[in-house]
């Protein structure tokens, strides 16, 4: 498969990645703004996309705003913020199709560009805050995803887990913000950090597709280009992970049939690190894939979780393990999970199963840089971790990788907290 170069220019204000591809018959624009993590900003910083790709100056409502996506032949906007490690990152993505596969001779990227720029640099305001109905209907928005997660069990034992494992750490903080900071936040207030946050952020800007290389950097300069507060493109917030004396054991109730076991330990191993390849290779062998221990041993010998899998954080150096099982079943289930973790670190795994698994990585991989959206968000990895590479040298890697590594890497990796969500009937009171 061959992958598309990136060819990234350092501009005022912004860091601009073009990725020329004939591949892909839309073009693809993806601001990423990124900050450290502070718990006074997560409310705003939540709420903040959600308002701005609401309404602009020149396009004064959602509907107008819709309105004008759609007459560029359906151009898709959208927005989310995200935690990556300890750096918060919001991103405004935008799809357009591409004029040269047009009849007419509509400058389609430029005009959805200036409607980017619209959205990002020219939000609709009054008496300087953000319009108090549009503010008013998103902050609602955001109140009722806040409130969800509690309802959503998998996802509330997660957090729960985090809020616990990383309590001194600022990766503890919630993505979608606090209840308490929204109810007191006013749209002026929310103003007033955005003009901190559109000036000192720091933007990398990608757009991949088939394109002119000059006309496309030239229409980016325009519309990107910005006075900023920092010219230090490189800060990235590092990181912190505290001495494990002892892990710690957690266990919460509340109404619900099926517990939550959510395991979370510390891999000391972040994107960037020579050894974060065979971390990948480790999860998939030990609850990435259908074929991994946990899902083998948990679930389908011992029918003990209705799901049991892992994911790491590349970030912030976390594996976790989530499963489902019946409350009565605590001690058991926790005890064969932390078997497959004893399993890992003998090497009871053969090379025929770290093969299959590489190509299982392999594949979910190129699955991902296979769409413009997913190949992004790979190379931003990079730009977070400061550690470059080629896109097929992240494969090479991966197949580089041997069992002698991967028992290597479940050495390092320690259990910190395990984390129990049960019925108020169930087991393990």
């Amino acid at each position: 498969m061959k992958i598309t170069k990136e060819k990234m220019l350092e501009k005022k204000g912004y860091r601009l990645h073009i990725l020329p591809s004939k591949k892909y018959k839309t073009i693809n624009i993806v601001a990423k703004f990124k900050s450290d993590l502070k718990k006074d900003w997560m409310t705003k910083r939540a709420l903040l996309p959600m308002v701005l790709q609401k309404a602009t100056q020149n396009h004064s409502s959602p509907r107008q705003l819709q309105s004008a996506l759609e007459n560029l032949y359906g151009t898709i906007l959208s927005s989310d913020g995200t935690k990556k490690g300890e750096n918060h990152v919001i991103s405004f993505r935008m799809e357009v199709a591409n004029e040269a596969y047009l009849n007419d001779q509509t400058p389609l990227l430029e005009e959805a560009l200036h409607l980017l720029h619209d959205v990002l640099f020219n939000p609709k305001t009054e008496n300087g805050a953000f319009d108090e109905k549009i503010f008013n209907r998103e902050k609602q928005t955001l109140e009722q995803k806040i409130t969800s997660i509690k309802d959503d069990k998998m996802s509330y034992a997660n957090m729960r887990l985090i809020d616990n494992m990383c309590k001194e750490e600022p990766y503890s903080y919630h993505v979608h913000g606090y209840p308490e900071d929204l109810e007191k936040l006013t749209a002026a207030d929310l103003y007033e950090y955005y003009q901190t946050f559109i000036t000192t952020d720091l933007l990398d800007v990608y757009v991949i597709g088939d394109f002119d290389e000059s006309e496309t950097e030239r229409l980016m300069d325009k519309y990107f280009t910005r006075e900023q507060s920092s010219n230090d493109t490189n800060i990235t917030q590092n990181s912190t992970t505290p001495n494990i004396d002892e892990s710690q054991e957690i266990i919460e109730q509340d109404e619900l049939n099926q517990g939550k076991l959510h395991l979370g330990f510390r891999t000391h191993t972040t994107f960037g690190d020579e050894d974060y390849y065979a971390l990948q290779i480790f999860n998939g062998l030990f609850g990435g894939f259908p074929s991994s221990k946990l899902f083998m041993n948990v679930r389908e010998k011992h029918s003990l979780a209705y799901y049991a899998a892992s994911r790491f954080e590349s970030h912030k150096g976390l594996l976790l393990v989530f499963s489902g099982i019946a409350p009565n079943d605590y001690d058991q289930a926790k005890t064969i999970i932390l078997e497959q973790v004893e399993a890992m670190r003998k090497g009871e795994f053969s090379e025929e199963e770290v093969e299959q698994t590489k190509e299982l990585v392999i594949n979910q991989l190129l699955e991902t840089m296979d769409s413009a959206q997913g190949l992004i968000e790979i190379l931003y990895h990079q730009v977070l971790s400061g550690h470059m590479i080629e896109a097929e040298e992240l494969v090479n890697n991966i197949r580089y990788v041997s069992k002698q590594e991967v028992i290597d890497m479940a050495a390092k990796i320690e259990l910190d907290t395990i984390y129990f969500l049960t019925s108020k009937e169930g087991g393990a009171q």
